[in-house]
């Protein structure tokens, strides 16, 4: 039993680790936005296809995010924290970040 919890450990952490790397080249590429208010614009020009919050971000920010998302047909993602969302894309911390590259969602979306 030990075992299988720490084979499910290491999977999930592998899994996190893939979809950091994903957000580090598409930032690197030129193709993520980040920060609540280029997030929100984003996706309200239609350029965000992809919307990843930070699970530590506040309730207010994963609800306005939820909602809005929700009503453009974005899909959203709860995934890791603030720190690891800024150190994948070079920076300090982030909350929020949209892709708006086709491809790169698509690869984030089938390793979450």
């Amino acid at each position: 039993m030990r075992y299988t919890n720490d084979l499910r450990r290491s999977w999930k952490i592998l899994k996190n680790n893939r979809v950091l790397s994903l957000i580090g080249l598409a930032t690197k590429a030129g193709k993520t936005v980040s920060g609540e208010f280029s997030t929100e614009k984003s996706v309200k020009t239609g350029k965000g296809l992809l919307v990843i919050v930070a699970e530590d971000a506040s309730e207010n920010t994963k609800k306005k995010f939820r909602n809005m998302c929700s009503f453009y047909e974005v899909p959203t993602f709860f995934f890791s924290d603030k720190e690891s969302l800024g150190r994948a894309m070079g920076k300090e911390y982030r909350a929020c970040l949209a892709v708006q590259d086709e491809n790169f969602a698509k690869a984030i979306m089938k390793e979450v």
